[in-house]
């Protein structure tokens, strides 16, 4: 994928349907420099936005409050893709979840190789979860069911 495009591909649509981790980069609401964390509940609606669940004790429910702008960075089809957009509050505050999650909706503006020039990914970062297994299947059911349905 070289260039600009405004829609995910096909393929990526598909990555993120299902469960799979990103980079969520923001804008600092306390110092205005630019910060990324990972995060794992993210699920595409459709090929031009994402919606994603972020815990209200989190800094980054802020910075999105504050600066829209955001960057979700994705390792998938041998290559890693930074996809720019604009985050607004789909839910202030997902129902039947046993903490605070805030929902929002990240319509996809711009859609970029972010990989240097001249490398293809051999495979995609992976990721276990360290803590109770099925805590964390029940958990996640809860959050997506929630997200779909907001």
């Amino acid at each position: 994928m070289s260039g600009t495009v405004t829609q995910m591909t096909e393929t990526l649509l598909a990555q993120l349907k299902s469960e799979t981790f990103v980079l969520l980069s923001t804008v600092d609401a306390e110092t205005g420099g630019p910060t990324s964390s990972a995060i794992s509940w993210v699920y595409a609606l459709n090929a031009s936005t994402l919606r994603i669940a972020i815990d209200h004790r989190s800094r980054l429910v802020e910075n999105i409050k504050s600066n829209p702008l955001v960057t979700i960075t994705v390792f998938g089809e041998g290559t890693v893709h930074a996809m720019n957009g604009r985050a607004a509050i789909a839910l202030d505050l997902l129902p039947n979840i046993p903490f605070k999650l805030c929902c929002f909706d990240i319509s996809i503006e711009a859609v970029r190789n972010a990989l240097f020039y001249g490398a293809q990914l051999s495979s995609a970062p992976q990721y276990i979860k360290t803590y109770d297994q099925r805590a964390s299947e029940k958990l996640d059911g809860q959050v997506f069911s929630a997200m779909q349905k907001a």
